[in-house]
């Protein structure tokens, strides 16, 4: 397989660029090459978070805002969530969500440099984000350091299926299937849907991961496996 992963130091302004892309499709490109599941995995992110009605919730890399409008209605009228990336693009298309509803503050901001207080927020999501930082220790740390005592961090994101053959078919599917046809519904010229699948086989497992986790002071760690273990749902308390 040919390296498409961007060197670290270009790292953010490449990806940003890929982004910035296929921002008008990201949403129609998801449901089309998870089947739909994503909407599923989500749901269930937010679940696991365990909100209440009042809390203050962070969605990290935020995306076109599909987390944040669920932890809204969760954490109801008196609650409220600010919706962080880093992408001007991506954050138009969550705004566009956000007509007429209330309880969403969308904010331009890099996960490793979050605009937030210290102990500032009750839950932390992050939907398919972690894997696209520069620093991967240091926005976990930011997360740590913006989170209350005791408030709970859940990170969805692509991982490593569980079954050998599952494994393999899902590589054939990631390498091969997926990259034609993310480019052919985004007609992207980036090499995005290159770069996805590559970053994937990049990112930590499911075990190194909670490993980490646990190093970065997080208890209470556990993931959840999603679709063979296509994607995790790993959750650590402060």
């Amino acid at each position: 397989m040919q390296n498409v992963l961007p060197s670290s130091d270009k790292k953010e302004q490449t990806v940003q660029k890929m982004f910035s892309s296929i921002a008008r499709y990201y949403d129609l490109n998801n449901t089309v090459l998870s089947l739909g599941l994503h909407h599923r995995w989500k749901k269930k992110t937010v679940e696991l978070a365990e909100l209440g009605p009042g809390d203050r919730v962070a969605d990290v890399g935020t995306g076109t805002a599909d987390l944040a409008i669920l932890a809204a209605d969760q954490v109801g009228e008196k609650g409220n969530v600010v919706a962080i990336d880093l992408n001007e693009a991506m954050l138009q298309r969550g705004l566009a969500k956000l007509v007429g509803r209330s309880g969403v503050m969308m904010a331009r901001g890099n996960a490793e440099r979050l605009p937030l207080k210290d102990q500032s927020v009750d839950a932390v999501l992050t939907g398919f984000c972690m894997r696209n930082v520069t620093d991967f220790d240091g926005a976990l740390a930011e997360i740590f350091r913006v989170l209350k005592p005791k408030g709970r961090m859940v990170c969805l994101e692509f991982s490593r299926p569980q079954h050998p053959i599952f494994r393999k078919l899902y590589d054939f599917y990631s390498f091969q299937i997926l990259p034609a046809v993310g480019q052919w519904v985004s007609n992207d010229q980036t090499g995005v849907y290159d770069y996805l699948p590559a970053s994937i086989r990049q990112f930590p497992d499911q075990e190194t991961f909670a490993k980490k986790l646990r190093r970065m002071g997080f208890t209470e760690v556990a993931y959840y496996n999603r679709a063979g273990g296509i994607v995790a749902i790993h959750i650590g308390k402060k």
